[in-house]
């Protein structure tokens, strides 16, 4: 495994690898690794050839009062977890590397996709992550890219991107990776205390009974999903939101339809914490 820090050296890198006849997955990480990601690296080694990490705390995805400085960063551990999984590159810019320190004449705007969700929520967000993300496909090249489900959104309008821009990157997305009560994985996590990671799972158990009265015949679950959030609140949950939305647009639905792909997704603070989690609903 090779760890490389500039453009130069990732592009001369990939290059020689591709000039090998070899194709390339890449898995774009903020490090603080966890099982959720072995998992995606796991998925990158069955697609391609060789793997592509990069570990970079993107700034420009952070709001003002967000916790871009005590996000946690662990890079020794990361790069020790990456070779063990047989990763062939890890890319690890800095900020002047990847934005450079002059005046910026261009900026990334959305459309619709980022109105509700993490989106509606983190003005700001997505700008940053398509930003970023866009940078990466352009240094790397890579013929796969792997991300997760749990950052269903992100995934959806990073494919968007991928199309619009003709980015000639087949997006694939990994599945949720869950600690033994639900929790879906995150670096975030190593913020609950002892009380809020047992209360935690709180989020996916109430998300899957929304699921079942889904698929036992409830098309309308505007209802159903107010309870949830008020038995959240009383078990210490601060709501961000939790609805259905549209595989499509990342609009909130009220009516479903059988034959139609959703997203059922929920996001709420358990002290300091905020999680996310979600469940794709093909109906």
């Amino acid at each position: 495994m090779k760890q490389v820090s500039t453009i130069d050296a990732i592009r001369a890198e990939v290059t020689g690898l591709k000039s090998q006849g070899k194709t390339i997955a890449f898995v774009p990480t903020m490090g603080a690794l966890h099982k959720g990601h072995l998992s995606l690296i796991r998925l990158a080694k069955e697609k391609a050839d060789e793997v592509v990490v990069s570990i970079y705390v993107n700034p420009e995805q952070f709001g003002p009062n967000e916790d871009f400085g005590s996000y946690p960063r662990q890079m020794e551990d990361d790069l020790n977890a990456c070779e063990e999984e047989g990763v062939a590159l890890v890319f690890t810019p800095n900020d002047k590397i990847m934005y450079g320190s002059g005046k910026k004449y261009f900026r990334i705007e959305l459309d619709e996709l980022n109105a509700h969700m993490d989106g509606g929520s983190r003005p700001g967000f997505f700008e940053g992550i398509v930003l970023v993300v866009n940078k990466f496909f352009n240094i790397v090249k890579p013929d796969y890219a792997v991300f997760g489900q749990k950052d269903i959104q992100q995934f959806q309008i990073l494919s968007r991107m991928v199309e619009e821009f003709n980015h000639d990157i087949e997006m694939i997305a990994g599945p949720i990776a869950r600690a033994n009560d639900g929790l879906a994985l995150s670096s975030r996590n190593a913020y609950l205390n002892d009380h809020e990671r047992k209360a935690a799972p709180g989020l996916y158990r109430a998300l899957k009974y929304v699921e079942k009265q889904i698929r036992d015949g409830v098309m309308e679950p505007g209802l159903l999903l107010k309870h949830q959030q008020d038995e959240l609140e009383a078990k210490g949950f601060k709501n961000d939101y939790l609805n259905v939305f549209s595989m499509e647009n990342m609009q909130p639905v009220e009516k479903l339809k059988s034959g139609k792909k959703y997203i059922l997704a929920g996001a709420a603070y358990l002290g300091k914490t905020r999680l996310i989690d979600n469940i794709i609903l093909d109906l």
